[in-house]
């Protein structure tokens, strides 16, 4: 007998073969990541709060200067949509893009919906960082990112094989870092937690090979 046979009762199981989201899954997608991704920077503001990457830079600038969020987060992000066009292409900047700005004007109305919070400190701080996180992760998961770190983060994964998530973990340090300039030290405190939460999150959930519906 043939050393190829099945044996009886064995079942061939067919490769899985990866299937891409459809558009409207897309933008339904992209479009619930930027609405987490905006509540969960709401949150951090509310309590004058950090988190890692732009957008924690864009809050430490925020804070410092008084000048608008929405704009801070858009322009620190162009130079990494540079970045981004050479070596993802045009439809991964373009969807990035319009999360960055999608965010940003969003993060700009999220007061006047939700009106004004007085909750935890630091449930606020976790909660928002575990929110901007799963919002990241959508976005991921359907060709787009809120640019910066993400961006450097998903291109050092697919060359190097390094996780997104403690690539940027490691680069969130020297933001939230930064904050003890700006912020209280019990805020940075909790805001490095908090950030430790978010990349956890994207650690622990994105990992090359594991999603198909890319």
């Amino acid at each position: 007998m043939s050393g190829t046979s099945p044996a009886v009762g064995d079942t061939a199981v067919p490769p899985a073969v990866p299937q891409r989201h459809t558009l409207a899954e897309d933008i339904a997608g992209i479009l619930t990541g930027v609405v987490l991704a905006s509540l969960g920077l709401y949150l951090l503001r509310s309590v004058s709060a950090v988190t890692g990457g732009t957008a924690g830079l864009s809050l430490l600038l925020h804070y410092a200067s008084g000048w608008s969020f929405s704009v801070l987060y858009v322009a620190v992000n162009l130079p990494f949509f540079a970045l981004a066009v050479s070596v993802k292409g045009w439809q991964f900047t373009l969807r990035s893009l319009v999360a960055v700005v999608a965010v940003s004007l969003l993060s700009a109305v999220q007061p006047n919906l939700l009106g004004t919070l007085e909750p935890q400190t630091w449930y606020v701080i976790v909660l928002g960082n575990l929110v901007v996180g799963v919002g990241l992760l959508v976005l991921f998961r359907h060709r787009a990112s809120l640019g910066g770190f993400g961006i450097l983060a998903l291109i050092l994964q697919e060359r190097l094989g390094w996780r997104a998530g403690y690539v940027q973990m490691a680069l969130d340090v020297a933001v939230v870092a930064s904050a003890f300039l700006v912020v209280a030290p019990s805020l940075v405190l909790w805001s490095a937690l908090g950030a430790v939460v978010l990349n956890l999150v994207l650690a622990l959930n994105h990992k090359p090979g594991r999603y198909l519906g890319f």
